[in-house]
C-alpha cells in the first residue's frame, strides 16, 4: 500500500457500482456486441439461405449492397440492442464488462428508453463521432444517443460483491492493521 492510502480509499477503488462508465469500457462492450451482432446476422443469413434452397431448390444470395439486406440488418441491430436495454439494461458485451444502461436519474431503463437509445445510437456515428465526445468530456459521460433517450451508462457490478477474490484479497493484504 502506498504511503497515505487508507482502507476507505481502497474500498472506493474496488467498488465502482453506480459510477458513470468510462469511454474505454463502453467502447470495449460495443466492440464485443458489434461482433456478436454481425456474427449472428451472418449465421442467420446462411441458415435462411440454406433452408430456402432446401425447400424450394432455388439458390438465393444476400447482396450486401441491397436495400433489403441493409434494412434487415438495421432491424436486427435495433432488436439486438433495444430489447436487452429495455429488459435488463445490458447487452452481452455490457454484462461481460460490468456496465448497464439506466435512466438519467439512475432508475432502471424502460422499453421506451431502450428502443429510443438503439434507434438514436447511429446518430452518434453519423455526426462523424462528435456525438461520442461527451463520454470523454462530460461530467455524466452521456453521449448524444444517451441524451436523446434519457439514459446513462453506469458500472453495475461491485468487485467485492461479485467475489472477485484477487481484488478483495489485495485490499485485505494492503489494509493497515488496526
Amino acid at each position: 500500500m502506498t504511503h497515505g492510502t487508507t482502507a476507505t480509499d481502497l474500498t472506493t477503488a474496488v467498488s465502482k457500482q453506480g459510477h458513470y462508465a468510462g469511454a474505454v469500457t463502453r467502447l470495449a462492450a460495443f466492440v464485443v456486441d458489434q461482433s456478436i451482432v454481425t456474427t449472428l446476422f451472418a449465421m442467420g443469413s446462411a441458415i435462411i439461405t440454406w433452408l430456402v434452397a432446401l425447400v424450394t431448390s432455388k439458390a438465393i444470395s444476400w447482396d450486401p449492397n441491397s436495400l433489403i439486406t441493409a434494412g434487415t440488418y438495421a432491424l436486427w441491430w435495433v432488436l439486438y440492442f433495444g430489447y436487452p436495454w429495455s429488459v435488463s439494461g445490458k447487452t452481452a458485451g455490457m454484462a461481460l464488462l460490468g456496465i448497464r444502461v439506466v435512466k438519467a436519474d439512475g432508475s432502471p431503463s424502460a422499453t421506451r428508453n431502450g428502443v429510443l437509445r438503439a434507434m438514436a445510437l447511429p446518430l452518434s456515428f453519423l455526426t462523424l463521432g462528435i456525438g461520442f465526445i461527451p463520454i470523454v468530456t462530460g461530467r455524466h459521460r452521456r453521449a448524444l444517443h444517451d441524451k436523446i433517450a434519457g439514459t446513462a451508462v453506469v458500472y453495475s457490478w461491485d468487485a467485492r460483491g461479485a467475489r472477485w477474490r484477487f481484488l478483495a484479497r489485495q485490499q485485505e493484504v494492503e489494509a493497515p492493521a488496526p
